[in-house]
């Protein structure tokens, strides 16, 4: 996926890309924060998924927890995004995905802590992240591929949150794409639909 939102007219700051070694405390961090979400969205919450690199065991990653909620309207959600903001969060909408309501929690020295990609149940992009995550947990070489290709492109983007998510952008869609295969042919149940 290409960045092409501009920070100044979206009010997204790029950030310094650190990879850290994996964080045991990265899965209690993510049901701390789905606990917080479940509280504040209430019924409107079906599920919360822990997605990304932090989701992987013993994958290095930026320090940065990435979450579903998948909700069950998302109108209602919209309606009541002040309680997401309550927590702290900044909203930004879809954010260049449609269907998602993307929010970042940043700390107040400007860390960025969490990254909410918010689906209303049966989404298509639900699959597609949980596929990835699932994918890389059974394919333990491709989970190492993975974070060689983070690292080459974080030296290439030290300091462009945007322009590494861009530059590892062809690798992500290939092994999406094989995750997708393989799901496809695994037929996991756990999805939520």
């Amino acid at each position: 996926m290409k960045y092409r939102l501009s920070p100044a007219d979206h009010g997204v700051i790029p950030n310094a890309v650190t990879i850290e070694p994996y964080n045991p405390d990265w899965p209690s961090m993510a049901t701390h924060i789905a606990d917080q979400l479940k509280s504040a969205l209430k019924d409107n919450l079906q599920t919360v998924e822990h997605i990304g690199s932090t989701s992987i065991p013993g994958l290095s990653a930026k320090p940065i927890i990435d979450l579903i909620p998948i909700v069950k309207d998302l109108s209602t959600l919209d309606s009541h995004q002040q309680s997401i903001k309550d927590l702290g969060y900044q909203w930004f909408g879809e954010f260049g995905i449609a269907g998602r309501r993307f929010c970042t929690l940043t700390s107040p020295t400007g860390q960025r802590l969490v990254h909410l990609h918010i689906f209303e149940k049966g989404a298509a992009n639900i699959a597609r992240h949980l596929a990835f995550r699932d994918y890389l947990l059974a394919h333990p070489q491709i989970a190492i591929a993975y974070e060689q290709e983070k690292r080459r492109a974080a030296a290439l983007h030290p300091k462009d949150s945007l322009a590494y998510n861009d530059e590892k952008a062809a690798w992500v869609q290939k092994h999406e794409k094989d995750a997708l295969e393989w799901y496809s042919i695994s037929q996991p149940t756990h999805y939520p639909s």
